[in-house]
């Protein structure tokens, strides 16, 4: 591998600069092959939160498909997930069926976490992961 491939390359989709300008983060980082993306939540476009968890949880999932594509993944290449619930006990189940919808099989590793709050008091979950782009080709 070369310093060329060692370099970090900021992913950053168009419809989330104003993320980066406004709280400086990036969405995702890119070394090499490996994809570490920043956690995703349930909103929309408008940066409206979804209604409940099954909602938030396709809109964060699309975001994250959204992301890895821009770095040149997809969601088959998410070797690792981690999850942020704020009612971890009552909402897994439903945030899990969601979930089987993006991976139907080769499952990444999961950690899902219980916590007291997210960046909105809305916010029901937030999923981050990291990809190996190219993993997910069978």
């Amino acid at each position: 591998m070369s310093n060329q491939d060692l370099k970090r390359q900021l992913i950053n989709p168009p419809q989330t600069q104003v993320l980066y300008d406004t709280y400086h983060f990036s969405q995702a980082n890119r070394v090499g092959n490996i994809v570490w993306v920043s956690g995703q939540v349930g909103i929309d476009a408008n940066f409206a939160p979804g209604a409940d968890i099954t909602e938030q949880s396709h809109l964060a999932f699309q975001a994250l498909r959204n992301i890895l594509e821009e770095a040149g993944g997809s969601l088959a290449d998410v070797v690792e997930l981690i999850t942020f619930h704020t009612d971890l006990q009552g909402e897994v189940h439903a945030f899990g069926q969601v979930k089987d919808e993006y991976f139907p099989d080769r499952y990444p590793a999961w950690s899902a976490v219980g916590v007291t709050q997210l960046s909105l008091p809305q916010l029901r979950v937030e999923v981050r992961a990291v990809a190996v782009i190219g993993s997910g080709k069978a």
